[in-house]
């Protein structure tokens, strides 16, 4: 109606039978569509078609940062700060705003354009899966980049997206994840009792003023 591209999320059908997770879903696509930022994807709409439940947004003309990585490895230091620099004003428009916190920043949700600009996909849209997931006692959810009070089962808040985003700047500053496990179980547990290489022990061109700003973003302890 709008005539112009927008990208669709469409609720698989085993959620869409689910009634609180589609007022969950709800909820949260209509507390994302209030969210005007440029390093937001734009909500559009959320609706019901014949049982079909969708959530229309800004069509991205450009690639995740998971794809990049998997390409780069490594980002240059002076890219990684731009990329971290717009998510956090990202982060801190929908917090001051809505109160709004996103629960799932990974690489898969940050979009990268074509013309290099940042925008973060999925405000509390994508977490769903997991709260979901975790209350079914199925695997966690992006365990690589969860907080340790998610892990935990614990309320979420600003400070979860923060922990997050610091496991994202350390994967683009080294090319390799805080933690690896055989299981998301023991991931989750070095999230909440490990302290990952520092990211110059990994590079040592890595600036030391930007490993001190990831490495207190993953600090565990919340104070």
């Amino acid at each position: 109606s709008l005539d112009r591209p927008a990208g669709l999320k469409i609720l698989a059908e085993n959620y869409a039978n689910n009634a609180e997770f589609v007022v969950g879903f709800i909820k949260e696509a209509r507390s994302a569509a209030k969210l005007n930022h440029p390093n937001i994807v734009q909500a559009y709409a959320v609706g019901e078609d014949e049982g079909i439940f969708y959530f229309a947004m800004e069509y991205i003309d450009g690639e995740t940062m998971k794809n990049v990585l998997k390409r780069e490895h490594v980002i240059p230091i002076d890219q990684a700060i731009s990329i971290i620099q717009q998510i956090s004003e990202a982060l801190d428009y929908a917090w001051k705003e809505q109160k709004l916190i996103h629960r799932d920043i990974k690489p898969q949700n940050i979009m990268i354009t074509n013309d290099d600009m940042v925008k973060v996909a999925d405000f509390g849209i994508a977490a769903l899966e997991n709260i979901h997931e975790e209350r079914s006692g199925q695997a966690i959810g992006s365990v690589h980049y969860i907080a340790p009070e998610q892990a935990k089962g614990l309320n979420a808040d600003a400070r979860s997206d923060l922990y997050s985003l610091g496991v994202v700047l350390y994967e683009m500053l080294t090319g390799r994840l805080p933690f690896e496990g055989d299981s998301a179980v023991s991931v989750a547990i070095q999230h909440l009792s490990s302290v990952p290489l520092s990211p110059r022990e990994i590079d040592p061109d890595v600036p030391e003023a930007l490993e001190k700003i990831c490495m207190k973003a993953m600090a565990s302890d919340l104070e």
